[in-house]
């Protein structure tokens, strides 16, 4: 004698799934594999971004004392004494007290952003005219986040093989 299976039993002729798939598990470990990589990506981007932010507000710094040490000395100062004539990319010899600052200025400003003196990426230079002083520090700038410097038609673009910072004011 034959009885018909009714609906909700265990025994029944159709059973109902219980549990998870495999694809389904498979899929779900993709998404969070994705989602891990892109995570890690930004942590990447944001270490990068930090070093370069870092590196600009030493500059800052570093622009500010020299800035420092020539209203020390405004007449010399006002006179030119500290103006370079250009980039100086290795420490100048001392001799005036102006001469000392800049030297001074520029061994800071290369060891604290390259780690030696000897680096030629880290490079200063000071320009002085009626009242007002334009210091501007170069430096590699590598390791910041990469733009887009073949749209910018720019190396001094974030991520740019050089950066400046120019710091003007009026003694």
């Amino acid at each position: 004698m034959r009885t018909a299976a009714i609906p909700g039993r265990i025994g029944s002729s159709k059973r109902r799934q219980a549990g998870v798939s495999l694809i389904e598990v498979m899929v779900s470990v993709l998404v969070l594999g994705v989602a891990l990589l892109g995570i890690a990506a930004m942590q990447a981007t944001a270490l990068r971004n930090g070093q370069s932010s870092l590196e600009r507000s030493q500059v800052v710094a570093y622009s500010y004392s020299v800035i420092d040490a020539m209203r020390a000395n405004r007449q010399e100062a006002l006179a030119g004494a500290y103006n370079t004539g250009g980039m100086e990319c290795s420490v100048p010899d001392g001799g005036t007290l102006a001469q000392n600052d800049v030297s001074r200025w520029i061994e800071s400003l290369k060891n604290g952003m390259a780690g030696s003196d000897d680096d030629e990426s880290v490079c200063g230079q000071i320009a002085c005219a009626a009242e007002v002083c334009t210091v501007t520090v170069q430096w590699d700038d590598t390791r910041g986040s990469k733009g887009n410097a073949a749209a910018d038609n720019a190396d001094n673009v974030e991520g740019g093989a050089e950066r400046q910072v120019q710091t003007v004011v009026r003694l």
